[in-house]
């Protein structure tokens, strides 16, 4: 492993658990943040048109959706408290390395009770510029106007 992406990796990683953060992504001396939950922060940072490429990421969650926004992103790895199987596959697909506190087959809604609504909207895309334009068509339905 080369020496620029452990430090990244391993950066995002102690801010992720040290901040507070619920979305950590650093690359060199650049570092994005959030304490957003779910995953608007990282429509946000993309919509920005914030360049992620070669970013290393430390995330609460990451399931299919997720995963699909950090492929398209173009990021170097990923580290997440909880992991879905299907994002683990999704990473090994584009080269993306990637680790995690718990691997879960899929992941659930906040309650507890159902899939995730953002993984079950993806589901059927396989196309990650597709699921990030349905991802933030939903997040912005979803969030409260300014």
């Amino acid at each position: 492993m080369e020496l620029g992406k452990m430090t990244d990796i391993v950066r995002a990683k102690s801010l992720f658990t040290t901040g507070g953060y619920t979305c950590v992504l650093c690359k060199q001396e650049t570092i994005l943040t959030s304490r957003t939950e779910g995953i608007a922060p990282l429509v946000r940072f993309i919509s920005e048109a914030t360049g992620l490429q070669g970013y290393s990421a430390a995330d609460k969650v990451v399931g299919k959706a997720a995963a699909m926004l950090y492929v398209l992103a173009g990021v170097r790895d990923v580290y997440a408290t909880v992991m879905s199987e299907e994002a683990t596959k999704l990473f090994e697909g584009h080269q993306i390395g990637y680790s995690f506190e718990t691997l879960t087959p899929f992941i659930t809604n906040r309650p507890g009770n159902d899939i995730c609504p953002m993984d079950r909207l993806v589901r059927d895309i396989g196309n990650a510029t597709e699921a990030f334009e349905a991802i933030r068509e939903k997040v912005n339905q979803l969030s409260p106007p300014n």
